[in-house]
């Protein structure tokens, strides 16, 4: 997993530097609310530890996120009713902040394109 030596905007969410309206969170992840949603529910999921992107995932901390993930749908009522589970990974795939995160999208019927 990566090292960062500056804090970005996830960092300090997590550390409450900056308001976030949370969804849920643990002792490792956090979910909140997308300021800039795209379905009518947009919520971003990250590993409190810094990780750019997928590529510096290792197994456990993807089972536990998926447990996680599995969670938030739980709460925000779209685990039966479907739901977008999206990550971007570096600049070719659309990444704009270098912290992995996930996009929850859900009530709304998604076409096959995001953005």
């Amino acid at each position: 997993m990566s090292e960062k030596a500056e804090k970005g905007i996830f960092e300090k969410i997590v550390d409450r530097e900056i308001p976030a309206d949370i969804v849920l969170e643990n002792e490792n992840f956090l979910a909140f609310k997308d300021i800039n949603p795209k379905a009518p529910v947009h919520v971003l999921i990250i590993p409190k530890k810094y990780v750019k992107d997928f590529n510096g995932i290792n197994a456990k901390m993807m089972g536990e996120m998926g447990e996680f993930i599995l969670q938030v749908a739980e709460k925000l009522g779209v685990k039966e009713s479907g739901y977008r589970l999206i990550t971007n990974i570096g600049k070719d795939g659309g990444q704009e902040v270098p912290h992995l995160h996930f996009h929850l999208l859900a009530k709304r019927k998604l076409d096959g394109h995001f953005g």
